[in-house]
């Protein structure tokens, strides 16, 4: 005979639930935190909406400006932006958020907000229209000046080793929040006929190592030395090049699955082309936290110190001993 409760499994552990759960482990338990990861939870399941029908009501495609980086906006990246610029505002924890899409900073009006948030509101704007994954990266930090006042240029341009907690949303064939606040990585996969997020990948580990590597080889022609050497080395391991293009799908599936995502400097981008503060630090954190390492190929992501809002880095991130072997290639180009 079938036991009742068979009929009625438990649905799992909502975010919610899991963050007060969790909140002593936040580096302030006084339930800001825990209020903000809410707050972008919240943004995310309304862009994850837009996504879906995109197609259906004429909000894919481009919108006809360009962001401060040069590139040109999508209607969806629009509404991104302001979707989670609105929920961190009307939330009232954060005083002060820098986006990709803005040149200058955002003051929410919250001058007793005790945040700082960095955020990529919609990364792989080039997969918009063809319906490949895409996905959100957000940063948090504590603010350094007094409450009390608006968030000041040393609240925002702060170390990575600084975050207090970082994550990203991957927009695919499910949706996934996935975030750290320094005591592990946790994923949570979204319910939408339930509009929750559920927790399904407790305590995320990357693999130490792994036959994946991700660069844009369409770009081969102007990688250093040292890059160049590694590449071949991968090729030579027989390992298979995954590259969708969308920096938070291809560092979701090396996360699980165990790689190294790589964006290096080249001579059309010498710095590089990732934003150190709202895409390389917070997955950068995040992979730590999961047993990983990210480097600029010249030192560790989390210790670059920040000096513009849009500054950008070459980076090389993913399990630690890819990370490693491609930091021995790489010091040919630091010793030239």
């Amino acid at each position: 005979m079938n036991h009742p409760d068979k009929l009625a499994l438990p649905v799992g552990t909502t975010l919610d639930r899991f963050i007060m759960r969790k909140q002593e482990d936040f580096p302030y338990a006084t339930g800001e935190l825990s209020q903000l990861l809410r707050d972008i939870a919240l943004a995310a399941k309304i862009v994850n909406r837009e996504i879906n029908r995109s197609g259906l009501i004429d909000i894919a495609g481009a919108y006809g400006n360009r962001n401060v980086q040069g590139e040109d906006q999508q209607k969806l990246d629009v509404i991104a932006n302001i979707r989670f610029i609105r929920a961190l505002r009307n939330g009232g924890e954060v005083c002060t958020i820098i986006s990709e899409e803005d040149e200058e900073v955002i003051q929410t009006g919250n001058v007793q907000g005790k945040y700082i948030v960095a955020i990529d509101p919609l990364d792989g704007s080039s997969n918009i229209d063809v319906n490949v994954s895409i996905g959100t990266i957000f940063s948090i930090y504590r603010r350094v000046s007094p409450t009390g006042g608006e968030g000041t240029r040393q609240d925002c341009l702060q170390t990575g080793t600084h975050q207090v907690a970082a994550g990203y949303v991957v927009y695919g064939s499910s949706t996934m929040l996935v975030y750290t606040t320094g005591n592990g990585v946790n994923g949570f996969t979204y319910e939408p006929s339930l509009g929750e997020f559920f927790l399904s990948h407790p305590n995320i580990q990357t693999p130490a190592t792994g036959a994946i590597y991700s660069i844009n080889e369409g770009a081969s022609a102007t990688f250093s030395a040292g890059t160049t050497a590694f590449v071949a080395y991968c090729k030579e391991q027989n390992y298979s090049a995954r590259y969708i293009g969308s920096l938070v799908a291809d560092f979701h599936r090396n996360l699980l699955k165990g790689g190294i995502y790589m964006y290096p400097a080249s001579a059309k981008a010498p710095q590089g082309k990732l934003r150190l503060m709202y895409e390389c630090n917070p997955l950068a954190f995040i992979v730590e936290q999961a047993g990983g390492k990210a480097t600029s190929g010249r030192c560790r992501i989390l210790e670059i110190e920040p000096h513009e809002m849009h500054q950008r880095s070459p980076v090389f991130i993913g399990s630690s001993e890819l990370v490693e072997k491609a930091e021995q290639f790489l010091a040919q180009d630091n010793a030239s």
